[in-house]
């Protein structure tokens, strides 16, 4: 299990985030700010978390299994509009597991008419004092639409306890009741998919020294993220709790091992076409899940991946 605190020191006048950890046994500083990144994060940064592949896709055969799987999307997305069915998925992760970009995938090609995104900022005063689920139901997908949800009601899981921006009545109370809400929308008949992307703890401290580094990512990079370094048992235990009591047969969930971010976005999107009976599906093209990259939830939990 690794420990982690983070202080600020001051450093010629300026203050320099230090991240202690304590991974594998080994003692570890990492400062953000520091332009290097450290090699011990540039050696783990695609094996952590026991990643079962030592190399990435290559990028020729990911951009072609791309199109052939948006190909089929284009087909999805208009046997959707033709039969007035509604998808709806959620894409749940740690800060910079590869939300956005595996939505970007999705999406690049559909018709943004009926296919949009949610990603909701933090609740007005308003909405503070409304049932907890009512933002969301206003985006739900109507007649013929596919809604994706960059983050949804299960920051009340994850973020909103690990930062104490919810008490702890209130997150047993969104364990209790998600599982319920969540059949409500099975029974009326919406096709409903929920994501964890998971990634190693060297990957999230690379992709975070890369966003803070490079000006066309850094407002990717928020003052969340840069407490959440610190914080990451404390999201370890709420994700797990997460899955004990959220993982349900009608809404289960599916784990994306997303160092690899291009087999990733691969695998989800095999997965929904793979399960929905749509109109002209080309199985062949399809092919079969990785089921090194996706997992069951209940099997998940079974593993120790951190």
């Amino acid at each position: 299990m690794a420990k982690q605190t983070a202080k600020k020191k001051p450093n010629n006048g300026k203050e320099k985030t230090i991240v202690k950890l304590k991974i594998d046994g080994k003692a570890r500083r990492f400062d953000i700010t520091d332009p290097s990144l450290p090699d011990w994060v540039k050696d783990r940064q695609l094996s952590a978390g026991d990643y079962p592949y030592s190399e990435k896709l290559d990028s020729k055969i990911y951009e072609e299994s791309l199109e052939s799987l948006q190909i089929e999307l284009v087909k999805l997305q208009s046997w959707f509009q033709k039969a007035g069915a509604r998808l709806m998925i959620l894409f749940e992760g740690r800060d910079a597991a590869g939300k956005g970009g595996s939505i970007g995938a999705l999406r690049q090609h559909l018709n943004p008419r009926s296919a949009r995104n949610v990603a909701l900022p933090k609740p007005s005063e308003t909405e503070r004092g409304q049932w907890y689920f009512q933002r969301y139901i206003t985006h739900f997908p109507g007649h013929g639409e596919l809604v994706t949800f960059d983050r949804s009601w299960y920051n009340r899981a994850g973020v909103e306890p690990v930062m104490g921006f919810c008490t702890a009545e209130e997150h047993e109370a969104f364990l209790q009741e998600a599982p319920k809400f969540e059949e409500l929308l099975v029974r009326d008949g919406i096709h409903f998919y929920k994501f964890w992307l998971n990634v190693g703890q060297e990957t999230q401290l690379k992709r975070f020294h890369d966003r803070f580094h490079d000006p066309l990512k850094k407002w990717k990079f928020s003052p969340i993220d840069l407490e959440g370094i610190g914080r990451w048992d404390d999201y370890t235990r709420f994700r797990d709790v997460m899955f004990e009591r959220t993982h349900t047969e009608h809404a289960p969930w599916k784990i994306v091992r997303a160092n690899d971010k291009r087999r990733g976005r691969l695998e989800l999107i095999r997965h929904i076409l793979l399960t929905i009976d749509y109109e002209g599906r080309d199985l062949a093209v399809l092919g079969k899940t990785d089921e090194k990259i996706l997992l069951d939830g209940s099997d998940f939990m079974k593993l120790s991946l951190r």
